[in-house]
Formats: C-alpha cells, structure tokens, sequence
C-alpha cells in the first residue's frame, strides 16, 4: 500500500474500534441505568459511582485504541516511506477496496480519503481518462458500438474476470467474459467502469451519464450505438443514468439495456436491515446495535426500495420504519429491455425458486414487477430465469452470454413469399 493509503487505512480501523468501543459503553449504560430504576433511591449512590467510573473506563479505552491503530497506520506508511505500491495493483487490493466502497464509500467519499472509489473508464486494472487521447491509446482497435458493462454493490470492474474465471470447470475449455463474447462475435468495444457504490444511486447515475457523454465526445470513431449491461445495482445506475442524460445525444444512441439480478423494487435483504435496525432502535439496550446497522452506506439504503432519483430519498427520514416507494422512472422509450433473474433451486423447482430468487434479489424484482403476476412491460422474449445460479453467478454465467449474444444478434428478415 502507498503511504497515504496505510494512513488512511489505519484511520478508518481506528474510527471502527471507537464504534465498537462506543456502542457497548451504550448498552453497557441502558443496562445499568434499568437496573437502579428498578432498585430504587437507594442506589443512588452506587450509580453515580459507577457512571463515573464507566465514563472514565470506557472513555480512556476508546481513546487510548483509537490513537495507537491510527498511530500504528501512520508508524506504518512512515516505516514505508515512499515506497509501495498501491492497494489498485493487485486483484486482491482492488476487491477489498470495493467492499470497502460498497460499506463505507460515502464517508469515504466525504473524508476525501484516498481510498475511496472515483467513478471511471477502466482497463487493465488502470483509470483511462475519457480524452481523445487516452481513450485511442486504451482502445486501439475502437469500434462504433459499445458495451458498458456496471458492476454491482461493493463490487468493482474485476468482478466480470473474477465470476467468468469461477464458472469454467476443471476440464473445461477457457471461458470468456461477456464482453469479450461481445467483441469476438458482434463487434462490440466492451467498456467496463468502476463507481463508488456506497454513494446515492442517483449520484451515480449523473456521474455516469456525465461519464458517457465525454467518452462518446472523445472516442475515437463515431458511436452509432450503446447497450447498458448492469449487475445487480449496476442495473440501478444504468437507469439512473438514461433518466439524467435523456436529453443527450448519447442517450439516444442506447440501443439495448440488460439488467442481471437489478433489484428494480427493492432487495429484501436491505429491506430486513432496515426494519431490525428500527425495530432495535426502540429499546436503549439495543439501540446500540440499530446505531451499528446504520453506518452502512446510503447506496445500501437505497436498494431497501431501488431508488433512482434524488426526489427518491430527499426529505426522507432515513430512519422512519416505513419508507416510500420508488419514484416511477419510465425505461427509454427507443431502447430495448431485457431482464434476468436467478435463483439458487434448479429448474424443476422454478416455481418455489422464483420465491425466493438468488436470496439477495428476489424474481419480480429482477424482472421489473413491482408484485408476482404483475403484467410485463415488455415482450415475453425479453425475460430469462436461470435456475440453480447464485447472485453472482449472474455476472459471467455461460448460459446468459449464450443468451445476450442471442438477444444481441441482428434478426434476418423472412425472405418474401414468391408469387403464385
């Protein structure tokens, strides 16, 4: 790690062991205090005893571990000196730099540390600027269609090597990504990029469609056409993003948009943390713990309902036990939509498995349906269930790159009927 990343690092683990410290002083308290309720005035005494002496205890220890990680991280990068190489320049680095995102990236984002994600064009496990220049250098062989390619919550652009690499067999010959898939058969110029996924969705989204804009500017040969592929919540910011740019010149180069496993109408998951937390925060003794499940990020929030928008999540309590729905953002009118769900039962339990989908993602949801049997927005052939596949298994699954592939292949008109 570089200098400023071990401080940065360090600073972080600090601040979460003064959390964890924090959070049993409290209930450590709420517990005492119904205690010498219940005891009476004659405990008097003995309470004021003891806060002192829990203040001072707990006061101390919070300091005192707080300071000695964030002097360790600092001890660390000075031992370092200018040496190092960044966490970005291993695989491994760079995964737990999204999780990280994923968690924290908000904070991250708002401290100006050096570990949070910037939303960008990658390649080869680098930044390319969307320039003229540097988007010729990355991308010699540019072609006029794209495939932008959004990973999903605390995900980064690996995650597409990392599921494809997973999905091949002992004895199976070499997998390819979908991206590559889409430029050996179709002629596409894949484009992965990699965004801070702890931040609003709809912060997102406006990056990206800022993001889109310039690299179309600045690419070398004219686009004639762009297709979407989101992951998860990648699917979200893709949405977002053609709502922010509708009035582009890009935005009406969008052809086709694919969201795999997209929480449209919210994830369970997010929504059962939401609801623990609010249903903890009604005793002190737990209310610790509601304070714990609230550090996530604001981007987590915001797949509990699949906000899109800022008009989503503005005004809200972010702490009411129920929240509002998502606003309803129309899909782009000239694009096509195509919608994939997972879930972990194989197909000869479809039925029971669409009830509980990949258990982050439920099948409705993925599909756009803001309940079961609700009517399709789209035609029929736009959808695909795939049982026995996990959540992420949505991100390099052989038998989806068959389908997108499928999905993306020009149609041959019938050939006319000859005259009698």
């Amino acid at each position: 790690m570089l200098p400023e990343e071990l401080v940065a690092a360090g600073d972080l683990a600090g601040q979460g062991y003064g959390g964890l410290v924090g959070s049993i002083r409290q209930t450590h308290g709420a517990i005492a205090r119904r205690v010498f309720r219940y005891v009476g005035q004659p405990a008097r005494p003995v309470q004021l005893a003891h806060d002192a002496i829990a203040e001072v205890a707990y006061g101390s220890t919070r300091l005192l571990g707080r300071t000695l990680v964030e002097i360790a991280g600092r001890g660390a990068a000075a031992t370092q000196g200018e040496g190092g190489a960044s966490v970005e320049r291993s695989p491994a680095g760079r995964v737990v730099k999204g999780a990280l995102s994923g968690a924290f990236g908000d904070r991250l984002a708002e401290e100006g540390s050096p570990l949070a994600v910037q939303m960008a064009v990658r390649r080869r496990g680098r930044d390319i600027p969307p320039e003229p220049s540097a988007l010729a250098g990355a991308f010699p062989r540019a072609t006029p269609k794209l495939a932008i390619f959004l990973h999903g919550l605390c995900e980064t652009d690996d995650a597409w090597w990392l599921a494809a690499r997973a999905a091949r067999g002992p004895d199976a010959p070499p997998f390819r990504t979908y991206g590559q898939r889409l430029r050996d058969e179709l002629g596409y110029t894949p484009l992965y990029v990699r965004y801070n996924s702890g931040l609003h969705i709809s912060a997102n989204g406006r990056r990206l469609a800022e993001l889109i804009e310039r690299v179309v500017a600045g690419w070398p040969c004219e686009v004639e056409q762009i297709t979407l592929i989101g992951h998860s919540m990648g699917g979200l910011v893709a949405r977002s993003a053609c709502h922010y740019g509708a009035e582009t010149a890009w935005a009406g180069r969008v052809r086709h948009v694919f969201t795999l496993g997209c929480p449209h109408h919210g994830a369970p998951l997010e929504q059962a943390a939401h609801a623990a937390s609010c249903a903890l925060a009604r005793l002190p003794e737990t209310r610790p713990l509601s304070q714990a499940i609230n550090i996530r990020s604001v981007g987590i929030k915001d797949l509990g309902r699949g906000y899109v928008t800022d008009e989503c999540w503005e005004g809200q309590d972010p702490e009411a036990f129920f929240r509002h729905a998502a606003r309803e953002i129309p899909f782009l009118a000239h694009a096509e939509h195509y919608f994939i769900s997972a879930s972990l039962l194989r197909d000869h339990d479809h039925r029971f498995g669409r009830h509980i989908g990949d258990l982050l993602v439920l099948h409705a949801s993925a599909w756009g349906q803001a309940r079961r049997g609700e009517r399709l927005r789209f035609g029929v052939d736009h959808y695909r269930h795939y049982g026995g596949a996990t959540h992420f298994d949505l991100l390099g699954h052989p038998a989806i790159a068959d389908q997108i592939v499928r999905w993306l292949t020009p149609r041959a008109l019938p050939a006319p009927i000859a005259a009698a």
